[in-house]
Parts: structure tokens; sequence; C-alpha cells
């Protein structure tokens, strides 16, 4: 009986001491696609959110608190990314989930975590249409499809003068579907010709048939816009630039991949695409990193801080800007358990609905009049002599409506 009591003791101890330990962290649920179509993108997410999640926790935490980063790999498989999010909420019962850099993703997990009053931030999924998919608990960290589309026909016809275009969009991703149609009605509207839209099945090798069609076009298009997967995008470049294909080429935010380059090699030219975020090293700890947008205010200390720890922690610069979109949603996180009163539900959902100039890496993030996307500027890119190359940072003068 003694030695009964003694272990009854113990248990509740260690009981007692389990619930301590669990109350004096902080969690955030993160999914990203480690393997499979989305990698190029997610794992260099991946990478910047354990990176802020390590400084968090090197400075003292939160409120004194660890900051605990739970991430699970979406294999790009929705069936996968279903069972993570499940798992997430009900056995490690995250508040918050942050994830994904595409939209089919994000609808695959967002759902679920709504309907059990979980919020989910995607770093780096860019429908402005996520918001109306999923009502309440889905916000974006980054700008939306509609903002960066307005930004290259805008460019691409008033700063270039470039006014025909041929468009090729991949018809099974929905980022890749808005993309081109946010970009064809912008372009259209300031003016610019749409010669042709033909559409081809993502992960498709031979590309020969498009090729022969834009030689066959009279008169010729001054520009292509091609709306393609991370995957595809290097593919499709390569086999257009060595069958004679000149004209300038434009795309999204999928173009910012090692696999771009590594695909196309390093005579690639007169590639343009918008992003989050470039840093460049000129010399030994000399940085730039893109500059603000319009009066816009930059915070250079979070910058100079995200550039040397990742250097510190990896060896190198991060390879692009999904890196930093990565490490900004755990930091907004973060700051949204620092102002928050408490960790309820509604509370959470309060405290971010109300962010204003939080200072990221990939700029100023603000949540105005109701809306779950961000006010941000979008970064874009010219790819020289397999060079890149900083443009400028912009934002549209008109935007389409998601």
């Amino acid at each position: 009986m003694k030695k009964f009591c003694v272990c009854i003791l113990i248990s509740t101890l260690l009981f007692f001491v389990s619930c301590d330990r669990v109350q004096q962290e902080y969690k955030i649920g993160a999914i990203y696609n480690l393997e499979g179509s989305q990698s190029s993108l997610d794992v260099p997410s991946a990478k910047g959110a354990e990176l802020a999640a390590e400084l968090i926790d090197a400075q003292g935490g939160i409120n004194g608190k660890k900051l605990k980063l739970i991430l699970y790999d979406g294999k790009s498989d929705t069936a996968v990314i279903k069972e993570a999010t499940r798992k997430l909420i009900f056995e490690d019962k995250v508040p918050i989930i942050i994830g994904f850099s595409d939209t089919d993703m994000v609808l695959a997990s967002a759902p679920i975590a709504a309907q059990n009053g979980i919020i989910l931030i995607t770093s780096g999924a860019t429908s402005p249409k996520l918001p109306e998919q999923v009502p309440t608990y889905l916000f974006l960290s980054c700008f939306g499809d509609n903002v960066q589309s307005a930004v290259l026909a805008e460019y691409s016809y008033e700063r270039l003068g470039l006014k025909s275009c041929y468009v090729l969009t991949d018809e099974d991703m929905d980022f890749t579907k808005l993309l081109s149609r946010y970009f064809i009605e912008r372009y259209s509207e300031l003016g610019g010709k749409i010669i042709k839209e033909s559409f081809f099945k993502g992960g498709a090798k031979d590309f020969n048939e498009f090729i022969l069609e834009i030689k066959s076009l009279d008169p010729q298009p001054e520009m292509l816009f091609i709306s393609a997967g991370p995957n595809d995008v290097g593919n499709i470049i390569t086999q257009f630039r060595e069958a004679g294909i000149s004209q300038p080429i434009f795309g999204g935010d999928s173009y910012d991949t090692p696999l771009l380059l590594e695909a196309a090699g390093p005579k690639t030219n007169d590639i343009y695409y918008a992003t989050h975020f470039l840093v460049e090293e000129y010399a030994d700890n000399i940085y730039f990193a893109t500059p603000p947008v319009n009066d816009q205010e930059i915070a250079q200390e979070p910058i100079i801080k995200y550039i040397t720890a990742y250097k510190e922690r990896y060896g190198a610069l991060p390879v692009s800007s999904f890196t930093a979109l990565g490490y900004d949603a755990v930091m907004l996180v973060a700051d949204i358990y620092l102002r928050a009163s408490n960790m309820k539900s509604e509370e959470l959902l309060k405290t971010l609905e109300q962010t204003k100039d939080f200072a990221g890496v990939t700029g100023m993030l603000s949540y105005v009049n109701d809306q779950r996307i961000p006010q941000k500027g979008v970064t874009l890119i010219k790819i020289l002599n397999g060079k890149l190359i900083f443009l400028e940072s912009l934002v549209p003068t008109k935007v389409p409506k998601p």
C-alpha cells in the first residue's frame, strides 16, 4: 500500500511538472513541403522559420517563455497536409499555424484550421481569393497575386514600352491561372494587346508545340508572360531560349527559385519577375537589401539581424526571398503572442487584426480596413547574363479586384 501511494505521488508530481513545462512555452505549428513540387520554395521558408524560432529563444523567448516551432513536412501532398493539420490541432494543440507557398496547399489545410478556431497565416501563398475562401481565420503575410501581376503589367507596358504579349499558363494550378488572369486584365486595360494565350499541363517536359506556335505568330509578340510553377519555369525558359525565342519573358514569384538558373544557365537574359525581397553581398558584411517603396520607412535592424544570423547558421546568403517569408511569419506570430492578453482564439485573432507597421524583413506589414492581406511593395528582378539584378520596389497604380 505504501509503495502504491508513493507511485501515485510520483505520477501526480510528474503530471504537474509536465503541465508546468507546457505552460512555460509558446507553440507555433508549421507545415512546409520539404519534398515534391513545392520543395524549392518551401525548404527555404522552413529554414527561415526555424532560424527565427532559434533567434527568439536565444534572446530569452517570449515573456521569458520558450518558443517551440512544431514543423511537419506536407510532402506536396494534400492528403498528408490534411493529416499534419489535424495533428497540429488535436495532438500538439497549437494556437496558430504558418506555412505554404501555394494556394492549393493552403486550401488543404486552412478550412480544417478554421473549423476548429485556429488561425492560419500563409507566408508565401499569394492568391487574393484565399480570405474569402476561408473566412475569418486565414491571413496572408505576403502580397497578393493581383498586386504582383499589376506591377508586371505596368512595368512592361509603361516602363519598357512592350505593347503586345503572348501568354503561356499552367492550367493545373490556381496560382498560375490567377496570375495570368490579373496580368491580362491590367495589361489590356493599359492598352497592351494579348496576341494569344495558351495553356500547358504542369510537369510537361516538351514545349516544342508552343515554340512553333510563337514562331508562327504574325506579328510577333514583343514580350512573353509565362505563368508556371517553380519546377517548370527553368525548363520552359531553357527550351524557348535554345530555340531562338529572344523576347523578354515576365513571370511571378515562382521564378524565385535556384532551379531557374540551374536549368537555364549563365547566359540567361531578359527575364523579369516579381518577388518579395532581394539581398546581395558586395563585400564581406556589406549588403544591399530591397529598399522601401513610396514613403514607407524601412527597418534596417531586422534585416541586418536576419542576414547575419542566416549566414552564421547556414554559411551562405539565402537562396530566395521565401526564406525571409518563413522568417517573417514566425516573427509575426511571436509579436502576436507578445501583444495578446491571453492565448484564447478570440484574443489572438483580435491582436492579429490590429497589427500595424510590423517591421518584417520583407517590408512593413499592416492589416487595414478589415483586410487580411497586408499592404506591401513588390520587388522587381531582372536576370542578365545569369545574374539577378534588382530593378525597383514598386506598388501598382491600380490593382485588379480579386
